[in-house]
């Protein structure tokens, strides 16, 4: 097997959220985004109760290269929301789980402006020092651009720079390597891929609905969604099941 590829020998589910929130009303944009904070807290312990552990992209690693085989799923937090500091991070140290937050570097401290025209409504990003702060928690930062821009919509130069210099200003804030990456919106192509590789990104994941199974490209990871509407029993068998991996092939 090729270390560009994973070779873990069982599937591994990389749980995607965005917001830990309350939903806004009905009728809002992409109210399934939002999960709420005691949903979060639910699924968390279900996890830890099933014998699961929560790892960052950095800790998932050396079980998607086969180096290890265990009960595990990787966490990642979309965008660099302040409540995934408030409202997740505490549930993560309850189980000593660590996630990954892709953070966008020239919206520290500001709000999503990237959802205005989405009917998203505004919400807080984390700043600096509140990004040091989810570090020093135990949890992990991955880059998302600078600008969260459409890849498949720039220029590869410009591309490049916005993938590399997010990394850059990332590792400035917090004094620590920032070695994974995620594609906003899920856009990209083989050259962005090529991209996150020669800037040096460990890995990159999408939006493809799947487990990781054995010979996934480390910088073509696909996900499983965790949404407002994601009960228990549907988050085992996204987790546990092929349920996943057939939405992939759809």
């Amino acid at each position: 097997m090729s270390s560009l590829q994973t070779a873990n020998r069982l599937p591994i589910p990389i749980l995607t959220y965005h917001q830990i929130a309350p939903s806004p009303a009905r009728g809002a944009g992409f109210r399934s985004l939002y999960v709420a904070p005691s949903a979060f807290a639910r699924q968390m312990a279900w996890l830890h109760l099933l014998g699961y552990q929560g790892l960052s992209m950095s800790a998932l690693m050396p079980y998607l290269r086969g180096e290890r085989v265990g009960k595990v799923v990787g966490i990642s937090l979309d965008d660099g929301y302040l409540n995934n500091l408030s409202h997740a991070m505490p549930v993560l140290q309850r189980y000593g789980f660590s996630s990954t937050c892709y953070v966008v570097s020239q919206y520290l401290g500001s709000i999503n402006e990237w959802d205005s025209q989405s009917g998203i409504a505004p919400a807080p990003l984390m700043n600096a020092g509140e990004l040091r702060q989810w570090v020093q928690g135990g949890q992990e930062v991955g880059a998302h651009t600078r600008h969260h821009v459409h890849l498949t919509q720039t220029g590869l130069a410009e591309s490049r720079e916005e993938m590399a210099l997010c990394k850059a200003e990332l590792e400035a804030v917090i004094d620590m390597p920032v070695q994974h990456f995620c594609y906003p919106y899920g856009e990209y192509n083989s050259e962005h891929a090529a991209l996150a590789r020669s800037i040096g990104f460990v890995s990159a994941t999408t939006t493809v609905r799947s487990r990781c199974h054995s010979g996934e490209d480390l910088m073509q990871l696909p996900r499983v969604p965790v949404l407002r509407a994601t009960t228990l029993p549907l988050l085992w068998l996204k987790v546990s099941t092929a349920y996943e991996d057939r939405r992939r092939l759809a």
